[in-house]
């Protein structure tokens, strides 16, 4: 048995127990698949668009990989449509940002999909589970997008893996094989990351984005609620770059960029991707905590390998010294 084998692999069939976070537009089919196909589960996310363009991401997507992934909902923007279209295709279907709803899971599972419910708090935690979720992501406030609740991962995680009997995954400023490896160790099933493939070559993120990313620090994640406009999910604690909030608060005039024709307004709750104009260092350049270890651009599979390679050295270690 491979020692980064658990309960999450077993269930969702990939080979390494990372779960790509739902990262909006940044995902694109090509990062989902690139994910799936090193090992890992990818993501994509469908919020706020048409069924025609989710129909053809997914139609992409299902051409890219053979393996299993999951497609990301918003709660807010949930449409019923979207929903029972991708439940046939994809292995995982991830919801975010609502309480826990049976009526949803029955629906994914009448499909023959897993369901998967992100929280922020024990209480959120145990409703999933009695939704008859499959797995749970347990979010801590290092994490870069948007915040569900007011814990630290390890306090959140340890007081989740007491309350419930599926298996949890940790989420919030993980980005290196050592800390998959220690939030394995406190007993997650598996972690999920977001901000370590905002670089990666897949990626949507805008070029200025990717390179604002590269040379931040932990420290320069900063949480704010100030990219609240035009967000469905607003108000909320979000994680940012210190930068780009700084950058806004700056900025002289009611809109900071310009994408396919349209405005975009100051402190729009949308991050940077390809093909905005404008001051991009002044959008919602969202990032967790471990944007330290962000250090270039890689091509996906690499990200996948070093962070499996990484956290398969430090797990053994820590198996020889005890």
């Amino acid at each position: 048995m491979s020692i980064l084998e658990t309960s999450f692999t077993r269930l969702v069939g990939c080979e390494v127990p990372i779960q790509l976070a739902g990262m909006g537009s940044i995902l694109t089919p090509e990062l989902a698949a690139a994910v799936s196909n090193a090992g890992a589960l990818g993501q994509i996310t469908f919020a706020g668009i048409e069924v025609d363009d989710a129909k053809q991401r997914l139609e992409k997507l299902t051409s890219l990989t053979s393996k299993p992934f999951g497609v990301n909902l918003l709660i807010p923007y949930l449409d019923r449509t979207i929903l029972e279209m991708a439940v046939p295709k994809a292995k995982v279907i991830d919801f975010f940002w609502g309480d826990p709803d049976p009526e949803l899971v029955h629906v994914v599972h009448e499909g023959g999909a897993l369901a998967s419910w992100q929280v922020g708090s024990v209480a959120e935690a145990i409703a999933a589970e009695k939704a008859g979720c499959d797995f749970i992501i347990a979010q801590g406030v290092e994490a870069g997008g948007h915040i569900r609740g007011t814990l630290g991962l390890l306090p959140l995680l340890t007081q989740v893996l007491d309350k419930v009997s599926i298996p949890v995954l940790g989420a919030g400023g993980i980005g290196s094989g050592r800390s998959i490896a220690a939030v394995l160790a406190a007993g997650a099933s598996g972690v999920r990351m977001g901000t370590r493939f905002i670089a990666a070559a897949e990626s949507n993120a805008h070029p200025d984005y990717v390179r604002a990313i590269i040379s931040a620090q932990a420290e320069d994640s900063v949480h704010t609620n100030r990219f609240e406009v035009e967000c469905p999910l607003c108000p909320s604690t979000h994680g940012v770059l210190r930068s780009a909030l700084d950058a806004a608060e700056a900025f002289q005039g009611s809109y900071v960029a310009e994408f396919a024709g349209e405005p975009v307004a100051r402190f729009r709750g949308t991050p940077p991707v390809k093909g905005f104009t404008g001051n991009i260092g002044a959008m919602a350049c969202y990032a967790g905590q471990s944007v330290g270890e962000v250090r270039g651009v890689q091509p996906a599979a690499e990200i996948v390998a070093e962070l499996v390679g990484d956290a398969e050295k430090h797990l053994r270690h820590s198996a020889v010294s005890a």
